[in-house]
């Protein structure tokens, strides 16, 4: 185990060191939410355009409850677990970039989470009529998730853990969705 944390320090040094100054607002802004809330508003506007309304409603609780398990695993994570983010890690201090810090503890990363749980519950409600929509969701995720990286708020370890965790949830998510949308009809899910 000790040669993986060793890994995951060296790999994070590589990512984290390459940013500059001149990049950091930029990755900042990618990190924030409030920077996404037309992103929301389009998926909100592609589920309207692809499912009756009382469907829509029941894919919003969804994403709701979705989100809610995600971030409150990720905490229980950090705080069970207990791994400092690099931001607090002693052993760092001298080596990474320091741009912003958050809590004491980052294993998993919440961002990651939300963003791939996101990114694969929009992916699997929408790719049949938006086939590309995928793709882009999942350069989204991913962009998110490494604007954490840059910040110096978490290791790539605790990204691989949030995005799978995300993914997981994601189709967890995404097959209710379909139990819901299809109870009634003979029609098969996308």
């Amino acid at each position: 185990m000790h040669e993986v944390i060793q890994w995951d320090k060296e790999v994070f040094l590589f990512f984290n060191n390459l940013g500059s100054n001149t990049f950091d607002q930029f990755w900042i802004m990618v990190s924030a939410t409030w920077i996404w809330v037309p992103l929301y508003v389009i998926f909100l506007y592609l589920l309207v355009k692809s499912y009756a309304v009382r469907h829509v409603v029941f894919i919003l609780i969804f994403i709701a409850l979705g989100v809610t398990i995600s971030d409150q695993l990720a905490g229980i994570f950090k705080s069970g677990i207990g791994r400092l983010r690099p931001c607090h890690d002693p052993t760092l201090d001298a080596l990474m970039r320091e741009v912003k810090c958050g809590g004491k503890y980052g294993f998993y990363s919440s961002h990651a989470s939300n963003t791939f749980f996101i990114s694969t519950l929009m992916s699997m409600l929408l790719r049949h009529k938006h086939r590309y929509l995928p793709y882009l969701l999942y350069f989204w995720a991913g962009m998110v998730s490494y604007s954490r990286i840059y910040l110096g708020v978490h290791f790539p370890m605790d990204i691989l853990m949030g995005a799978a965790m995300g993914f997981l949830l994601g189709g967890f998510f995404s097959v209710l969705s379909f139990k819901v949308i299809y109870k009634n009809s003979p029609v098969k899910s996308p």
